[in-house]
């Protein structure tokens, strides 16, 4: 089974030719790229967020196999849906899931965690889709196993993180874990700023339980708060010692609007 694009035309070109210019552009190899547990990065329209991505992408090596969790903004399918078998059909070529991998992951299923094969949930969802091309312009043979998440409480993310590092301890090959997420939406340029800080300390600091409390406590409208605590306890669980912050932005460093902005920052864990 294939996927079409949800968002190409939307988010980022269709073309392929337009496509790779605009990430050529985003995109800066430097000399020793890091080999990371994990990146974490934004999902906007790329004239807005691609900068960002394109730093954080541009740090790391990208292994094979890349396992992207994202928000699920349409609340479409399952509360944790993962793709299992096929391919996506992007602009710069089809993508395939990784079955192996994939499959590891679903096995470790728990009590506390159901993870369903749902293609059905990915349909319409951009928030995993834009970071493919990224990983594809920089690792043309790579493979992803994507996984859309519902809300959950702090204990199925705890469940799922360690329901990952089962799976890809199981999988014995190099794996990359991105986290899907945008930051503030729609207030000022301080409150944004004020409001990513309590987050972003919280993430700096490779503390999933505190980044969780801290976006529910403070109201931060993080959209993929869950991918990223779950990527948090993963990336802990396989022996992270550190997280770095990559680079901040605001929609309004491009629209020139700080009214009302979206923030969006990239980290490395490695």
């Amino acid at each position: 089974m294939s996927r079409a694009p949800a968002v190409a035309n939307m988010f980022y070109p269709g073309d392929r030719g337009r496509l790779k210019e605009q990430l050529n552009a985003f995109v800066r190899p430097v000399p020793e790229p890091k080999k990371v547990l994990a990146a974490i990065s934004p999902h906007a329209g790329y004239v807005y967020s691609g900068g960002v991505a394109g730093a954080v992408f541009s740090q790391i090596q990208i292994p094979g196999t890349v396992v992207i969790l994202g928000p699920n903004h349409r609340g479409m399918g399952a509360a944790v849906a993962i793709t299992a078998s096929g391919t996506w059909d992007m602009p710069l070529g089809p993508v395939p899931i990784n079955e192996a991998l994939a499959e590891s992951i679903l096995k470790v299923s728990t009590s506390g965690i159901k993870i369903k094969d749902d293609p059905q949930a990915h349909t319409m969802e951009h928030s995993i889709e834009v970071q493919v091309p990224f990983l594809q312009f920089l690792q043309p043979d790579v493979s992803i196993v994507p996984i859309a998440l519902s809300h959950l409480s702090y204990d199925a993310c705890q469940e799922m993180g360690r329901a990952l590092v089962r799976g890809i301890r199981d999988y014995k090959k190099d794996v990359l874990l991105v986290a899907s997420t945008d930051m503030t939406h729609y207030e000022s340029q301080e409150s944004a700023q004020a409001k990513d800080k309590l987050a972003m300390d919280r993430i700096l600091e490779l503390d999933p339980e505190g980044l969780y409390e801290t976006v529910a406590q403070h109201g931060i409208s993080m959209c993929g708060v869950i991918p990223t605590t779950i990527v948090l306890e993963a990336c802990n669980g396989l022996g992270a010692s550190k997280a770095a912050l990559v680079q901040y932005a605001t929609s309004g460093d491009v629209t020139g609007d700080y009214a009302q902005v979206v923030g969006y920052a990239g980290f490395i864990v490695y």
